[in-house]
């Protein structure tokens, strides 16, 4: 029988901390964009194509045989859309924070060089796009460390946050502290703050990622243009920046080159952009900034000895 799951629908309640954003900002944003294209599960080495977030809701090509056409569109991000979405970042001066799988940097020299000499904020999104809640406990460690140790050869330093493709698996977190060396993960949506939780005696820090502002909304029907991209993300800012002025929050933006970063939709992510450009007291900061500013000014606090067999596990504190 499945044990009852710990769950914590509270959280900060009605009023939530301040974070005490720099320079008094009322807002702190993030933009996410996802490097997956090339570690996505793939007949050649899973027996079957993966379809999820490309042009098409569904495959036409019988399961275990190869889907060219879902491939290429995957290719559509490592080829074109990933230039094209740097680019509209490096333009305007935007910080950017890179949830990157660490096989696709494996493959393609030339972005993780990119990566590596642009200073990007790299948050592992494992070594491959697979889902952890299915990998065995074995499975999932050796993940874990071949992910941490590629991204160090290819981009020249450890991830220090870390995020899985959908959602963790029961064991993921406590994994993450078993390798070490991650200031947070981002393994949740449900906050505009990020909180801290207890794992088996050993606190964690989570930054709360997104699903709504979140250009998978092209392929999920939410979004069929880019002024319905520009108008979604341009609301959550401005309610978010209002409400600021009392309890200041943050808000994530999820990207991923194989969908915004065509041509139709990068157009509204760079109206969306020069929007935030124009507003001040706000904050575009990489993830892990967040992260540092958080553990600095709200540091978790510290817990009692835990007696044998009586371990913790994702137990939220509000410190």
């Amino acid at each position: 029988m499945t044990p009852p799951a710990e769950r914590d629908l509270i959280g900060y309640g009605r009023i939530p901390p301040d974070p005490r954003w720099p320079g008094d900002a009322r807002l702190a944003i993030n933009f996410v964009l996802n490097i997956e294209e090339g570690s996505e599960y793939s007949a050649g080495q899973d027996g079957f194509s993966e379809t999820t977030l490309t042009e098409m809701p569904e495959s036409w090509v019988p399961r275990g045989e190869r889907d060219l056409a879902a491939e290429s569109m995957f290719e559509y991000g490592s080829r074109a859309g990933v230039w094209r979405v740097l680019r509209l970042f490096e333009e305007r001066d935007l910080p950017l924070t890179l949830f990157a799988c660490a096989q696709p940097l494996e493959q393609q020299p030339a972005l993780a060089a990119a990566v590596r000499d642009g200073g990007y904020d790299v948050c592992c999104h494992g070594w491959r796009w697979v889902n952890h809640f299915t990998l065995s406990e074995a499975e999932e460690r050796e993940h874990i460390r071949r992910a941490v140790k590629s991204l160090e050869a290819t981009i020249g330093r450890r991830p220090l946050g870390w995020y899985c493709r959908y959602g963790p698996g029961l064991n993921t977190r406590r994994l993450l502290l078993e390798e070490g060396g991650f200031l947070y993960d981002s393994d949740a949506y449900n906050d505009d703050l990020p909180y801290w939780v207890e794992v088996e005696g050993r606190q964690q820090l989570v930054v709360p990622y997104t699903h709504a502002n979140n250009d998978a909304k092209f392929v999920r029907g939410g979004f069929a243009t880019a002024r319905d991209y520009e108008t979604w993300h341009r609301d959550a800012f401005d309610f978010l920046y209002a409400e600021g002025r009392h309890a200041p929050k943050m808000m994530s933006v999820g990207l991923h080159a194989r969908l915004i970063g065509h041509p139709a939709r990068a157009v509204g992510l760079a109206r969306f952009l020069d929007h935030v450009a124009r507003h001040r007291d706000v904050w575009v900061a990489q993830r892990l900034a967040i992260a540092e500013h958080w553990r600095s000014q709200r540091p978790g606090r510290a817990l009692p000895p835990v007696e044998q067999g009586q371990g913790r596990c994702g137990r939220q504190q509000s410190a």
